[in-house]
């Protein structure tokens, strides 16, 4: 099992810029796939964007899109969210999440398959 835990989240305007980390120990960082979901009030948890366990692959929401960059860096083992272009539909609380695997390969997307995860951190958007 892996530790996470999230930071970089706050109040920021539309328009703004925010990047989140996750933090992880306890377990070899390079191993696991990664991925950012987020959940906004009254709403189902939702994907946002994964990476893979040596940065190969990426994806991403169709609504976060050429706004949002996940990275990594695995010496540091710290993930990143980039998030550019802010709106206030992009406000919920972010999670990060943790999937160990064997090989490099596209990381999931539905959060069913992660089992690792961090208490998450609000990110809140004023219009």
């Amino acid at each position: 099992q892996v530790q996470l835990v999230e930071s970089g989240g706050g109040l920021v305007q539309a328009g703004g810029s925010l990047r989140l980390s996750c933090a992880a120990s306890g377990r070899t960082f390079s191993v696991y796939a990664m991925a950012w979901f987020r959940q906004a009030l009254g709403k189902e948890r939702e994907f946002v964007a994964s990476i893979s366990r040596n940065s190969r692959y990426t994806n991403y929401a169709d609504s976060v899109q050429g706004r949002f960059t996940i990275s990594r860096d695995n010496a540091k083992n710290t993930m990143y969210l980039q998030m550019n272009s802010l709106e206030p539909e992009d406000t919920a609380i972010y999670y990060c999440a943790g999937d160990r695997v064997r090989v490099e390969g596209r990381a999931p997307i539905v959060a069913s398959v992660y089992d690792d995860w961090g208490q998450g951190t609000q990110v809140t958007v004023s219009s």
